[in-house]
């Protein structure tokens, strides 16, 4: 789904109808799952409208729901600068190879 041509609120409504399709999979009431979320009951009835909640509600709600692992979008993968990167590939380009005839005149000792 192309949620770049989504309004604000065309999302908001998603949502709400996501965590309201949850809820009632779960065999949940809204008293239920507001009482379990430590929100009011108006509150999860605005979620799941559309309507304008604070974010904290929402993860309280998504946590209950068992429904939190949208946060994977948000979180930082480990990268490596370009910089580093070049610097590293000159580490390695650096290193010294053994010279095989010199090997083989000193062959290792035999302890």
């Amino acid at each position: 789904m192309d949620y770049k041509t989504k309004t604000d609120i065309q999302i908001l409504q998603q949502i709400g109808d996501f965590v309201k399709a949850e809820r009632i999979a779960q065999n949940k009431s809204q008293d239920q799952l507001s009482s379990e979320a430590g929100i009011s009951r108006s509150t999860l009835s605005l979620l799941e409208r559309g309507e304008k909640v604070n974010l904290i509600t929402m993860i309280q709600v998504l946590r209950v729901l068992d429904q939190l692992q949208w946060l994977e979008a948000f979180e930082l993968k480990n990268t490596i600068s370009p910089m580093d990167y070049i610097k590293l590939q000159k580490k390695h380009e650096r290193q010294r190879v053994r010279n095989s005839d010199k090997a083989a005149e000193n062959p290792p000792s035999e302890w």
